[in-house]
C-alpha cells in the first residue's frame, strides 16, 4: 500500500491540465533545469547540490548515476539516505496526475541502498535501509531486501 494524499481535478479536463494551479510554474521550470544538469554531470557533489537546491533531503555520499530523472513537480518530497546509489536512467516520481485526479506521496530511500538502472520508484513508497533493487524494476509499494521485477517482489539467492 503506498502512502498517497489525493486530490480531485480542479476543472473538467484530466488533472495535468491544471498543473500551473497546483505548483508554481517558475518553481518547476528551476527544477527541471537542475534535472537536466544534473542528469548529464559526471561531479556527484554537483548533482547533489543540485537536488539539495530543488529541495531534496540528499544523504552523505549518496551516488546518482547519469540520466537519472527525479520529480519536477515535488522534489521536496524525494529522501535518499547516506551511502546509496541510484542507477542509470532510473527515475523517481512523487506525483501522479490521473484523469480525474491527482496523487501524491513522499519518496524514502534508505541509507547504503542500491538501486539498479532502469529502475522507475513511484510515489508514496519507502525502500528499507539496506536494500538491493535490481535492475529495470518498478517500485510501486514498500520494498526491503533485494528485489526486483514488475512490480518489485522479493528474489532469492539473487535470482526469481
Amino acid at each position: 500500500m503506498r502512502r498517497l494524499e489525493t486530490f480531485r481535478s480542479k476543472g473538467s479536463f484530466n488533472s495535468l491540465w491544471y498543473w500551473e494551479e497546483i505548483v508554481s510554474p517558475f518553481r518547476v521550470a528551476f527544477n527541471y533545469f537542475c534535472v537536466c544538469l544534473a542528469r548529464i554531470s559526471p561531479s556527484l557533489r554537483l548533482k547533489n547540490f543540485l537536488y539539495c537546491a530543488m529541495g531534496m533531503k540528499v544523504g552523505e555520499n549518496v551516488s546518482v548515476g547519469l540520466e537519472v530523472t527525479m520529480d519536477v513537480f515535488f522534489p521536496e518530497l524525494i529522501e535518499i539516505g547516506d551511502n546509496s546509489i541510484i542507477g542509470f536512467n532510473s527515475t523517481i516520481l512523487c506525483h501522479e496526475f490521473l484523469v480525474n485526479e491527482y496523487r501524491i506521496g513522499k519518496v524514502i530511500i534508505g541509507k547504503n541502498v542500491t538501486i539498479g538502472a532502469n529502475v522507475t520508484i513511484l510515489p508514496g513508497v519507502t525502500i528499507a535501509d539496506g536494500s538491493v533493487v535490481s535492475a529495470h524494476s518498478l517500485v510501486n509499494s514498500d520494498v526491503s531486501g533485494f528485489v526486483g521485477g514488475v512490480p518489485a517482489r522479493p528474489l532469492k539467492n539473487g535470482q526469481e
